[in-house]
């Protein structure tokens, strides 16, 4: 019997969190782990309690910020951290999974969370058809570990 790698589980939960998503633009999922196990999830939206886009905002979406980005949501890994961090889990040292590779803000986050490891499906940068993926750049070029996902499991 074939078992799946852990990689394949969480990138493949990471990829159907991002399906909860409100946001009518892009749907991003987050999974955060230690080792094998899960500390949190997270997927792109506006804070709890607020509003959800899809619903508010259905034809064109939110307001957008100078870059283009929602203005009013948080990233999918900003919500896994800020999770985590809300219930006392440890941090440091963990890898996160998400469908999208980290925007320059959640770089900070992520190397000041000491994020170790960063696993992402798709590119930021293609997304955003702009040059360069600012977030990988900066995380690799302070020690954290970035890899653009490969399924390894049949």
């Amino acid at each position: 019997m074939h078992k799946p790698e852990f990689d394949d589980i969480f990138m493949e939960l990471a990829v159907n969190l991002a399906k909860r998503s409100h946001c009518i633009k892009a749907q991003v999922g987050a999974v955060l782990t230690q080792d094998t196990r899960i500390i949190s999830i997270g997927y792109n939206g506006p804070p709890a309690g607020t509003h959800n886009c899809d619903e508010e905002f259905p034809i064109d979406g939110c307001e957008r910020d100078s870059k283009g980005s929602c203005s009013l949501a948080l990233h999918a890994e900003q919500n896994a951290i800020l999770y985590a961090a809300k219930n006392g889990a440890l941090i440091e040292g963990a890898t996160i999974y998400v469908t999208l590779s980290p925007c320059i803000a959640c770089a900070r986050i992520i190397f000041s969370m000491k994020i170790s490891k960063v696993i992402f499906l798709n590119s930021y940068a293609e997304y955003k058809k702009i040059g360069k993926d600012e977030g990988v750049e900066f995380l690799r070029k302070f020690g954290v570990e970035v890899v653009r996902y490969v399924a390894t499991s049949v």
